[in-house]
């Protein structure tokens, strides 16, 4: 029986290779791909969020543009009125590509000089944050909900909702407790609302269609606000021990005075914890998604390198991109799981170790 399983994935692989080669050679045909527009046009932000093409026709989701100019106030519109009024709408448009602001809306000034106004428009990543969130909110009431339903001394619940308390244990007991120490009650609820929330922005990205797709944790500026909120828990709740350790650091005096060699290395280490949380979540998304889209538009690249060499190369891209998919799936997960385990153990760090040895269960 397996070997009969195996056949059918190989001949179903055959056959959407075949099927895609086909389609790609055509379309290549008529005109040549843009694969860098495809690869950064996915991984980056946007003011509409492009679904597909329909021959001539492009289907789009308008997004809400809101701006304030120094010289005319206040604008609000849709993304669409740009493309009604040829690109440009009460005096704004998209910067052009090699321009200092190449894709964010700009306007010019008296002297003809292209600036940015002040933009806090609802863009294709801010968009499908929301909902992604709004998402999450829906399914932890959800299993809150069903607990707040539940009779005493019920069997534990299986499906969908028995998974999330597996998840949520195993994140407050394996990773929470364990990393934070006796005061871990103080920040499980952050703790667990950044690994669900980066947990299904990560598993959104993955789905190739609208709403899903947008690369939300493979932007640096949502990863910022995240290792922000960290830095913040780590700090500003922090015990005198910590930052005794800071600045007079338990070692000889001659690398603390006459030079402080020590507190400044400690010092910059105390934004560094930060720096690189936010790096390794967005460079990790952000090479995913990207390893992902060249592997699928190695088909329309090898398109004119011959017959023998197009077909191999689509069977190997698409089984590497299929691969690649479910490898990515894992590393969702995984994700969300280190950036939600090293905040733990650097809030740990700085809390008090003197007053209880062992945490409460």
């Amino acid at each position: 029986m397996k070997r009969v399983y195996h056949i059918l994935a190989l001949a179903f692989l055959f056959m959407l290779s075949m099927s895609i080669s086909v389609y790609a050679q055509e379309n290549v045909e008529k005109e040549p791909v843009d694969v860098k527009g495809i690869v950064f046009g996915h991984i980056g932000d946007s003011y509409e969020w492009h679904i597909t093409d329909i021959g001539e026709t492009s289907i789009y989701v308008p997004l809400p543009i809101i701006v304030y100019s120094q010289s005319t106030g206040w604008h609000v519109f849709m993304s669409s009125a740009l493309h009604h009024n040829g690109g440009e709408y009460e005096g704004f448009y998209i910067a052009p590509e090699g321009s200092q602001y190449e894709g964010k809306l700009v306007e010019r000034n008296a002297a003809g000089e292209e600036v940015r106004p002040f933009d806090i428009s609802i863009t294709k990543v801010t968009f499908s944050m929301l909902l992604n969130s709004l998402i999450l909110i829906v399914i932890i009431l959800s299993v809150a909900q069903w607990y707040k339903k539940r009779p005493q001394g019920a069997k534990s619940p299986g499906g969908f909702v028995g998974l999330m308390e597996m998840l949520i244990m195993t994140i407050n007991d394996d990773v929470i407790k364990s990393g934070v120490g006796p005061n871990y009650r103080k920040f499980a609820p952050y703790l667990l609302s950044a690994f669900f929330f980066i947990l299904i922005n990560n598993f959104m990205g993955l789905i190739p269609i609208f709403p899903g797709g947008a690369n939300v944790t493979g932007n640096i500026a949502i990863t910022l606000v995240l290792s922000v909120c960290s830095f913040i828990a780590i700090n500003v709740f922090a015990s005198r021990e910590y930052w005794k350790e800071i600045f007079w650091p338990d070692v000889p005096l001659w690398l603390k005075l006459p030079i402080p060699m020590m507190p400044f290395i400690e010092f910059f280490g105390v934004f560094i914890k930060p720096v690189a949380l936010m790096i390794r979540l967005f460079a990790n998304m952000l090479s995913g998604h990207m390893a992902i889209l060249v592997l699928t538009s190695l088909i329309f690249i090898a398109s004119s390198m011959g017959p023998a060499l197009f077909g191999s190369l689509t069977v190997a891209s698409v089984a590497f991109s299929i691969f690649m998919n479910a490898l990515e799936i894992l590393v969702a997960f995984i994700q969300a799981y280190v950036f939600t385990m090293l905040s733990a153990v650097f809030i740990g760090l700085a809390q008090p170790h003197h007053e209880v040895e062992k945490v409460e269960n």
